[in-house]
C-alpha cells in the first residue's frame, strides 16, 4: 500500500513513538516571530534552559508589529532581538530587513520539499506549498522545538482536494481556497493534512500555491500541502543549484516527496473550478462564503491589500492592473503592505508602487499589523473592511469591525467604488 506525502515525511523524520499514535519528529526548521516566541524564551530562561538545538535551523523575524507601536510591543521585539543575538542566530531579520514570516522565509529559500517545519503561528501551513509538513504549534511545543529540535504530533490522515478544470478570467487562488473552505466548513479538515492536487494546482505558480496552503488551517487543517514539481524547483533553484547537477536531478530527488498513486486518503473532495466566480466571506467565519456579486453594493470603509495570504508580487500586480489610471473612492482608506522588502523593491521597479500611490493608497512597510488588528490599519467599531487577509473573525482587524475576505483584484475594484465590487463589472 502506498503512502501519502505526509506519511512519507513522518516516516523519514520519526525520532520516537513513546506510545501508539504519538510521533516525535525531528525538525528541519523552527520559525520564530516576536508575538509568540518571547513567551517561550522567557520560560526557557526561567527553567535555566536558555539554549538552542541548532542555530542554523532557527529562522527568526520581527514582523507582526513593525516598527513597534508602543512599549509593550517594543519589549516583545527586544526579547526576541536579544535572544537571537545571544545565540548568534545567523538568520534573524530585524527592522529594515524584515518581512511577513510566511513570505520572507520561503523567499530566502529556507523551505524545501520533505522538510518538517513548526512555528508558533497558525498560518505556518503556508510552507506546505513546497511539499513540506509545516504546522503551527503552541508555546510548549515551540519551546521543545527550540531546545531539542523535535515536536510531537498525532500522525494526521490526509484529505485530498482535487481541483480540476481551468480557472476563469478574474478568478484566483484566493477565490479557490475560499470556495474550498466553504465546501469543507471550518472543522471539515480538523486533524487532517489537506493535500491540494489536480490540473489547476499543477498550473499554479508558487505564490498561488502558498495562498492555497495558507488558508488550510481555516478549515481546521493541520497543514496544507502541494506536490513538489518543476515549478517548485524553478522557485528554489537559486538556493539549490549547488546541490544538484541540473534541474532534472533536483526534480528527481524531490519526487520522493510525492504521494504514491495507491496512497489511501481519509476522504477526497473533487471540485471543478471551471465555472467558479470571485468569492467573498460574510459574517464572522471563514466558511461563510458566497460569490462577490451577491454582496455587491455593500459599503466598506477600508480596503487592505497584503498579509501572508496575498501580499506577494503577483497579488500586487493583480490589484495594480485594476487600479492603474484610476483613483479610489473618497469614502475609502486604501492600504497596501508588500509582504517583504524584495517584493516592495520589485513592485517599485515595475511601477506598481507608483500605481498604488497615484490611486490614493497608503503604501506601508512589510508588516502583519493590520491583519490581526494590532497596527497599520486597525478598524474602528462598526467599520467594514475589504481585505486580502485570511481571517474574518469578530474583531479580527479591530474591535467591532467587520472583515470581508477577497482576492486582490476584488479588493482593488472595491476600493475604486467604495462598495463591494466584482472587478469584471468595471470593464
Amino acid at each position: 500500500m502506498g503512502k501519502t506525502l505526509a506519511e512519507k515525511i513522518f516516516a523519514s523524520h520519526l525520532r520516537d513513538e513513546p506510545f501508539t499514535g504519538a510521533k516525535v519528529l525531528n525538525l528541519d526548521r523552527v520559525l520564530c516571530h516576536e508575538i509568540t516566541t518571547p513567551v517561550a524564551i522567557a520560560d526557557l530562561v526561567w527553567r535555566e534552559k536558555d539554549r538552542v538545538f541548532d542555530r542554523d535551523k532557527l529562522k527568526v523575524v520581527i514582523d507582526h508589529v513593525t516598527p513597534s507601536k508602543d512599549t509593550k510591543t517594543a519589549t516583545q521585539a527586544k526579547i526576541l532581538r536579544d535572544w537571537a543575538r545571544r545565540h548568534e542566530i545567523p538568520d534573524f531579520f530585524d527592522i529594515g530587513r524584515n518581512g511577513v514570516c510566511h513570505a520572507i522565509f520561503p523567499e530566502k529559500g529556507f523551505i524545501r520539499p520533505g522538510f518538517t517545519v513548526i512555528m508558533g503561528d497558525s498560518h505556518t501551513c503556508t510552507h506546505g506549498a513546497f511539499g513540506a509538513f509545516a504546522a503551527g504549534v503552541g508555546t510548549t511545543d515551540l519551546e521543545v522545538g527550540i531546545l531539542k529540535g523535535v515536536c510531537a504530533f498525532r500522525e494526521p490522515q490526509t484529505l485530498r482536494v482535487n481541483l480540476n478544470g481551468s480557472l476563469p478570467a478574474g478568478v484566483y487562488a484566493k477565490d479557490v481556497i475560499l470556495h474550498v473552505i466553504g465546501q469543507l466548513g471550518v472543522n471539515g479538515a480538523t486533524d487532517r493534512v489537506v493535500e491540494f492536487r489536480g490540473e489547476v494546482v499543477d498550473a499554479m505558480n508558487m505564490d498561488a500555491r502558498m495562498t492555497l496552503c495558507n488558508m488550510a488551517v481555516e478549515a481546521g487543517g493541520t497543514s496544507g500541502v502541494c506536490m513538489p514539481d518543476m515549478t517548485t524547483v524553478d522557485y528554489l533553484w537559486e538556493f539549490i543549484k549547488d546541490e544538484f547537477t541540473d534541474k532534472a536531478a533536483a526534480l528527481a530527488d524531490y519526487s520522493q516527496w510525492v504521494s504514491d498513486a495507491d496512497a489511501v486518503y481519509a476522504s477526497v473532495l473533487d471540485i471543478d473550478v471551471s465555472n467558479l466566480t470571485p468569492m467573498i466571506t460574510y459574517g464572522y467565519k471563514p466558511d461563510c462564503v458566497k460569490p462577490v456579486a451577491e454582496l455587491a453594493g455593500t459599503k466598506v470603509d477600508q480596503v487592505y491589500i497584503g498579509s501572508c495570504t496575498n501580499g506577494r508580487l503577483e497579488d500586487l500586480r493583480q490589484a495594480a492592473a485594476v487600479l492603474k489610471g484610476k483613483v479610489i473612492a473618497d469614502s475609502v482608506r486604501g492600504i497596501v503592505s508588500p509582504a517583504t522588502p524584495k517584493i516592495f523593491q520589485d513592485a517599485l521597479a515595475e511601477g506598481i508602487i507608483q500605481v498604488f500611490m497615484d490611486s490614493g493608497f497608503c503604501v506601508t512597510n512589510p508588516t502583519c499589523g493590520a491583519c490581526l488588528g494590532m497596527s497599520n490599519g486597525v478598524l474602528a467599531e462598526g467599520e467594514v473592511a475589504a481585505s486580502t487577509t485570511n481571517r474574518n473573525f469578530n474583531g479580527r482587524m479591530g474591535k467591532g469591525g467587520m472583515v470581508h475576505l477577497m482576492s486582490p483584484e476584488s479588493a482593488a475594484a472595491t476600493a475604486l467604488t467604495g462598495v463591494i465590487t466584482e472587478a469584471s463589472s468595471l470593464k
